[in-house]
């Protein structure tokens, strides 16, 4: 059964300081997900929900999101095993972003490359522009060997 959001309110007050919960979805009908370990606060990934994957992951406690490569649904870690269950819930004081805390189950890893976090590579200037260097190189298991199709 999914949840039906109320529309956000006109009103800054009660959009910012009421209880009531009106998830501003952008034009593309998706709110901006920022998914953080719970345990130590790491950002995990970024990720976009639609009202079906927000709502799936309110009524089951496990992350659902809304893949725009794939144009579908997905339950994160459905493949992998490495399901992120929901601690805690926040939204920013417009309503049109959520943060997520989890906890990862199977590898403790988010990342399809098998690393802990998608954000695994920091971005370097130098005299030829800017470069990446891997700040985070530990797998916590191969993708070439969980992701077979």
């Amino acid at each position: 059964m999914a949840i039906d959001f109320a529309s956000p309110s006109a009103d800054k007050a009660v959009l910012e300081e009421g209880t009531a919960f009106t998830p501003r979805f952008g034009p593309d009908g998706l709110i901006t997900a920022i998914v953080t370990d719970a345990r130590d606060g790491a950002l995990l990934m970024v990720a976009h929900m639609n009202a079906e994957a927000l709502s799936l992951t309110l009524e089951t406690g496990i992350a659902h999101y809304y893949s725009r490569s794939r144009g579908k649904l997905w339950k994160k870690g459905e493949t992998s095993g490495n399901l992120q269950t929901v601690v805690d819930i926040l939204t920013d004081c417009d309503q049109d972003a959520i943060q997520i805390k989890v906890s990862v189950a199977g590898h403790d890893a988010t990342c399809h490359t098998g690393r802990r976090s998608c954000f695994y590579r920091s971005i370097r200037r130098d005299e030829n522009g800017a470069t990446l260097s891997i700040v985070d190189g530990e797998r916590h298991f191969d993708p070439e060997i969980l992701y077979k199709k």
